[in-house]
């Protein structure tokens, strides 16, 4: 058989490269999700308070997420906020009800995302999907607050992999408030050794410095980077001795786009539309209230992008155009 032309060979070796296959298996309360074979990440659906995704297998091969409390085996690792449980989407206060953490301010209603359906589970060669409704219930008498309905899609493509976030919020019959406040909405916990800042000793009054680092499209980095807006946050660091990072991008299409940025050196990393007051330190603590009206749906959008290396070697600004120009 005669070779093919090198620019054709070149071209069928990057296709290749850029597409892998993904399988989804539904196992009991979670849907295991692989790319060509090996363990991408899990989708929760069902034993805890909201939805979420762990572990996350990153590039490099390594979990990109804390272990704790999801798997307490792993020594070492700081054991504060319980309810940063690998990737999830959620809130503190919609209609004075909180869906972030798994417990609450005595006298504060608490809420759970409960899952009630899958709309479509598929993999395939060019990638998976996963779309799940949930209904957002108070603990207290049942009431429904709103529903959501999300799609995951997650693929590889050359020297990383995406997992692309949509969900679209429909409040009930009466409207669904946001309340403003900095614990929200799109967030993941990233792996104890990304950390900007390690954990401080006791007594200390400063926390000692990690080997992670946090970098927005703005060109803010580290700690300066909480609280302000940019299109995109990326947050890198060590992960079994080799650098890895993910990135969030937020899709244009957002409200209130370019996002705020909840993100913290102790390795929380969220995108949140709702906390303006909080974040920008303002006298209206209501800034930043976000209100979908009885019966009205609103879309939020973004992409994960998991890569090997630094943000510069990741082109993760590349990425993000490459994320807009193609997502609509």
């Amino acid at each position: 058989m005669p070779s093919l032309p090198r620019s054709l060979a070149t071209l069928f070796l990057l296709s290749a490269a850029a597409f892998a296959d993904v399988e989804l298996k539904e196992q009991g309360d979670l849907v295991r999700v692989e790319i060509d074979g090996k363990l991408f990440t899990e989708y929760h659906f069902r034993g805890a308070r909201r939805p979420y995704l762990y572990p996350i297998i990153g590039p490099t091969g390594a979990g990109m997420t804390r272990n704790w409390p999801l798997n307490e085996s792993v020594p070492g690792e700081e054991t504060d906020h319980p309810h940063h449980t690998g990737l999830w989407f959620g809130h503190r206060t919609v209609n004075g009800a909180g869906f972030w953490e798994n417990t609450g301010k005595p006298g504060t209603p608490l809420g759970q995302i409960v899952h009630e359906s899958f709309a479509e589970v598929k993999g395939g060669p060019d990638g998976g999907v996963i779309r799940a409704k949930n209904k957002w219930v108070l603990d207290e008498g049942g009431a429904v607050v709103c529903t959501d309905e999300r799609t995951m899609r997650i693929q590889r493509v050359e020297g990383g992999q995406l997992l692309d976030f949509e969900i679209t919020i429909t409040a009930g019959e009466k409207d669904a408030v946001f309340g403003d406040d900095k614990d929200g909405a799109m967030a993941i916990r990233v792996a104890e050794s990304m950390r900007v800042e390690k954990p401080k000793a006791k007594g200390a009054k400063k926390a000692p410095a990690g080997e992670g680092h946090i970098v927005t499209s703005e060109g803010k980095r580290d700690g300066e980077a909480w609280g302000t807006k940019a299109a995109w946050c990326d947050y890198f660091g060590p992960v079994e001795g080799q650098t890895a990072g993910v990135a969030i991008f937020d899709h244009p299409s957002n409200p209130r786009f370019p996002t705020w940025w909840h993100v913290r050196t102790y390795g929380l990393f969220a995108a949140n539309p709702f906390g303006q007051a909080q974040f920008e330190k303002l006298a209206d603590k209501e800034a930043g209230k976000f209100t979908i009206a009885a019966g009205k749906s609103a879309t939020f959008r973004y992409r994960f992008y998991f890569h090997p290396g630094d943000t510069a070697a990741a082109k993760v600004a590349e990425r993000y155009r490459d994320y807009t120009a193609k997502v609509k």
